[in-house]
């Protein structure tokens, strides 16, 4: 299989642009519905988290899954009306409460109510949760402060290594995996209620490292075939590059892959979306160091008069137009 890269490049484009599109709508959306861009967990927006389970083991009180409407009763007894709730678990047996930061003074009667009304409970599965409004907001800062630092890492190992036009079009490609996995998130999180968390940044971290160093390799090749091939236009030699690196690119991404969508199917609530995170963005990573970051070298290169390598052992043999 030999892909055009540049012929087809508008193509390439009007997909990225679309999806870029349709993520940063998904998260006005939220931002408008839920006051961020993305529905924030217990790390970010501090609280109290409470999941209790139901003790299916000792009585015979599972044979209805639980009612959130018993739960919102509850709740609005105890004066806590605007918490979050969730059912887990395939029989939806385990109750996800998630609220603002509760005093142990104040978590004992709720305990005690839901115990009473929809339980009994069992207190050996009873997980809690505290996180301060502080604190989550320095996570959160911390964590996109990681996310800033890393693209300027990238930024000068880039320039140092190729050039200064490489590293910011690989910076572009770079934001544009990170906004489409934010998108997939926003949306999830607006129909599923499905929240990010800490480990939402580390899959960030991730795609970023695993996206760029895709990208390297495409260029590495453009930068020799640029030195191997001097008479030949930047167009020519994108293609060529990306041809070469394909397969390469292609198996990596699906080896990485495939283990992913195993701890999708099988690791837990928790791990879940933290590995659909890594799919969505390696995806679309894959896809920009393809189509979007090489295209777009050639676009650059094309428009300042790059063409032809610039190499000045180079010079004499480049030819003064395209052939």
């Amino acid at each position: 299989m030999k892909l055009n890269i540049i012929k087809q490049r508008g193509l390439w484009w009007g997909i990225s642009i679309g999806l870029v599109l349709v993520s940063l709508v998904a998260m006005a959306i939220s931002w408008q519905q839920l006051g961020a861009p993305l529905k924030p967990g217990l790390d970010f927006a501090g609280g109290t988290r409470l999941q209790l389970t139901r003790a299916c083991v000792t009585t015979d009180s599972c044979t209805e899954p639980l009612e959130l409407a018993d739960v919102r009763q509850v709740l609005g007894d105890q004066g806590l009306d605007s918490s979050s709730l969730q059912l887990l678990g395939e029989d939806q047996q385990v109750l996800s409460i998630r609220t603002r930061t509760l005093t142990v003074d104040e978590r004992a009667p709720l305990q005690s109510a839901l115990d009473e009304a929809i339980g009994p409970f069992d207190p050996g599965s009873t997980q809690i949760d505290t996180v301060g409004p502080v604190v989550g907001k320095q996570l959160l800062v911390a964590g996109l402060l990681a996310l800033l630092v890393s693209f300027a890492g990238i930024v000068a190992y880039m320039s140092l290594r190729f050039k200064l036009d490489y590293a910011l079009l690989a910076i572009l490609a770079l934001a544009h995996d990170v906004i489409i996995t934010a998108g997939v998130f926003a949306i999830l999180g607006l129909v599923l209620g499905v929240e990010v968390d800490s480990l939402f940044i580390v899959s960030l971290l991730t795609i970023v490292g695993f996206s760029v160093n895709d990208t390297v390799v495409i260029y590495d090749r453009v930068r020799e075939n640029m030195k191997l091939s001097p008479g030949s236009h930047i167009n020519d030699i994108v293609d060529s590059a990306v041809n070469q690196t394909l397969a390469r690119s292609i198996n990596t991404s699906l080896t990485t892959t495939l283990p992913l969508v195993a701890i999708v199917i099988f690791g837990g609530p928790t791990l879940k979306y933290f590995a659909l995170a890594l799919i969505v963005g390696f995806v679309a990573g894959a896809y920009s160091s393809i189509f979007v970051a090489s295209s777009l070298l050639a676009l650059w290169r094309e428009r300042t008069g790059q063409a032809y390598s610039d190499d000045p052992d180079l010079a004499e043999a480049q030819p003064e137009t395209q052939s």
